[in-house]
């Protein structure tokens, strides 16, 4: 049965569903997704994830199930173990996890015990909600300290994360991130791990296609014992996670995913997880991931140029957050919902140290593997800037906001969602 067809059996099976599909497909053909941990996936992972792999039931590892008929799965996820492996230059790939959190769970409880001290990144200053934060269930089991970001740039202040290091002695030190625009120094976080003996782990989840593709450093070719990176973002690839690290800790981690955290994996993910990988290793990707850093800088200097100021002034990846109470006098959430109003999908940020609360930060973060994804380039991002800027400081007028609206949606008339 083709897709054709099996969309028409939908349309009749459940028109509620269906009728939701139709307009997400039309959201995201209409609009431009601007969030920097959302991308359009390659089109082949699509049918991937409805594929027969989906019936499947495969507990275990390859060669070691609990279940028959396992000829197919044992392949596909040998295949993208070798792939993992070879792009990311790693010892031990596991490519279970079901997502992001569960897979820095189950490091954290593969190589830890409760209770011990782990050095992460401030989440108000870039870091992530798995990486520690105090609601989260990890930030129950384990003792969370941080490190933040100073200085007229923001970098990370690795001074002071090397004094915190020596006063707590980290059985871990956690360095990654979800709103931090600077290249990060591996090296030093490996010295300082190095000097107090604490294991390494980099969360490179937004930026795991980037260092795939080439373009921002690897942490594990500084010595790191754990990477982990999801791999939808600007992976392109199936909602899912990846843990990568030194082959002394594969057994602890293999272990600490199934049995320890999960049950079956989603094959159908695995699937096309390990298609993601084989594209991702391409020269085509490569192109992608530079001009995903080129369009950022061009869309940071739109904004820029539009009075606009940046957190930490600019950005050295694919993201950017707007500080929106010193450039437009209102808050994040203010932001994003008028910028909703003409199809430009944001998310509301907290900014370094935010006296606001995190449902209406002061900040506003953009990303843009998305948009490259689409062909956009350097030209279109200074429309994009330019209207994001004219948008926030309309006043909500509204017909300063139906132009920007009629422009977003012939900008993206040009460009076509892959896959869609």
């Amino acid at each position: 049965m083709n897709l054709n067809q099996l969309r028409d059996d939908l349309s009749h099976s459940d028109p509620e569903i269906f009728a939701a599909l139709v307009r997400e497909e039309t959201r995201q053909r209409a609009g431009l997704e601007l969030v920097p941990s959302e991308n359009y996936c390659f089109p082949e992972v699509l049918p991937l994830l409805g594929s027969a792999f989906t019936n499947k039931y495969a507990e275990g590892y390859p060669g070691r199930r609990y279940y028959g008929g396992q000829e197919n799965t044992d392949e596909i996820e040998l295949l993208a173990r070798a792939r993992a492996t070879a792009l990311f230059r790693a010892e031990h790939a596991n490519v279970q996890p079901l997502s992001g959190s569960p897979m820095n769970q189950a490091v954290y409880l593969g190589l830890l015990n409760p209770g011990d001290t782990i050095l992460a990144m401030d989440l108000s200053h870039g870091g992530h909600l798995t990486h520690g934060a105090p609601v989260s269930h990890m930030g129950r089991i384990f003792r969370f300290v941080r490190y933040k970001t100073a200085g007229p740039e923001g970098g990370i202040d690795y001074a002071a994360l090397a004094d915190t290091a020596r006063k707590e002695r980290p059985k871990l030190i956690v360095c990654g991130h979800s709103s931090y625009p600077r290249e990060v120094n591996y090296a030093t976080f490996q010295a300082i791990a190095d000097e107090v003996g604490a294991l390494t782990m980099a969360d490179v989840s937004h930026v795991g296609g980037l260092i795939a593709g080439g373009v921002l450093e690897n942490p594990l070719d500084h010595g790191f014992d754990v990477m982990t990176t999801t791999t939808h973002k600007s992976l392109r690839g199936p909602r899912g996670g990846l843990i990568l690290c030194k082959a002394k800790h594969a057994k602890a981690i293999d272990a600490s995913v199934f049995p320890g955290l999960q049950g079956g994996p989603h094959m159908n993910q695995v699937a096309a997880t390990a298609l993601t990988l084989k594209r991702a290793a391409s020269d085509s990707f490569k192109s992608y991931a530079q001009q995903v850093l080129v369009n950022a800088q061009a869309l940071a200097q739109a904004l820029r140029d539009h009075q606009v100021t940046l957190v930490t002034g600019g950005t050295e990846n694919h993201l950017m957050v707007l500080d929106t109470v010193t450039s437009f006098d209102m808050d994040g959430a203010t932001a994003q919902r008028l910028l909703d109003r003409v199809a430009l999908t944001t998310n509301k940020q907290v900014i370094p140290d935010d006296p606001n609360p995190p449902m209406r930060p002061s900040g506003l973060r953009l990303g843009t593997p998305a948009p490259t994804a689409r062909g956009m380039g350097v030209a279109e991002m200074a429309i994009v800037g330019r209207l994001i800027a004219t948008v926030l400081r309309s006043g909500e007028n509204s017909d300063i906001v139906e132009r920007a609206r009629r422009e977003v949606e012939a900008l993206t008339s040009r460009f076509p969602v892959p896959g869609l």
